[in-house]
């Protein structure tokens, strides 16, 4: 009696693409660059602590979830760009005393400082921008008011 091998494949195992965020990261965003309508402006720089939980369908296609030590939870999602957003309550204060809302959105790439390059997969360094804006017509203003910063995220685990 013969007996053929059975050659067993490996579990399967879910596949991130390389393009998966999920992890803790340490977020620095540089006031001392701050600028608004291409003017530099003075504000405080900010330094903070994500929590990413995303889910990649495919190399181009993530979405989940950011919590920051500042106390904030927003969405975040790959469409060229990492992009993470959330609603800033009372961020304008108005000359009447009331306060508008502000949008803030982080738009990162994957950099690889070695080579100083960006990359797209396996990222452990993001370099890009730290936009916040009001609404147009907020506090009686026609034009929203928008503050970008510079922004760093380098993965702690």
């Amino acid at each position: 009696m013969v007996l053929a091998g059975v050659n067993l494949a490996p579990a399967a195992q879910a596949d991130d693409f390389g393009t998966d965020i999920s992890g803790t990261w340490r977020v620095f965003s540089n006031g001392e660059w701050a600028r608004t309508n291409e003017v530099l402006i003075d504000q405080q720089s900010v330094l903070e602590t994500w929590t990413v939980n995303t889910t990649c369908v495919s190399p181009i296609e993530c979405y989940g979830e950011v919590t920051s030590s500042l106390g904030w939870t927003g969405s975040a999602y790959l469409a060229d760009y990492w992009y993470v957003e959330h609603e800033v309550p009372n961020w304008m204060p108005c000359p009447n005393g009331t306060f508008a809302t502000g949008h803030q959105k982080f738009i990162l790439t994957g950099w690889d400082p070695a080579i100083e390059r960006t990359i797209r997969r396996n990222i452990t360094t993001f370099i890009g921008r730290n936009v916040t804006k009001s609404n147009s017509g907020a506090c009686g203003v026609n034009q929203p008011k928008v503050i970008e910063l510079p922004v760093r995220m380098e993965k702690i685990s």
